[in-house]
């Protein structure tokens, strides 16, 4: 009866270990793929931003000149991140 008992023991005790080493890898893939999320948001957001300046320029384009509407639109964004970082102090 009491080899039964630590043979149950040991099966317990190894499940356990088995267990742990599953539930950290599990917790080292949630924490890669949290980081892959942070950075795809980033990248979204990048080029919504690159979306927004080409459809800008391209407003400004139909008006005339490229270089001379490429000038405005960075001025405009210049003036626009000013602005930001105004509100953020």
């Amino acid at each position: 009866m009491l080899e039964e008992i630590k043979s149950n023991i040991a099966r317990l005790v190894a499940r356990y270990e088995a267990e742990k080493q599953r539930a950290d890898r599990l917790a080292a893939r949630l924490a890669e793929s949290e980081e892959k999320c942070l950075k795809y948001k980033e990248q979204i957001t990048d080029l919504n931003q690159q979306i927004d300046n080409l459809e800008l320029l391209r407003a400004f384009q139909a008006a005339g000149d490229p270089n001379e509407s490429k000038a405005r639109i960075s001025k405009l964004i210049k003036e626009i991140d000013r602005c930001i970082k105004l509100l953020e102090s």
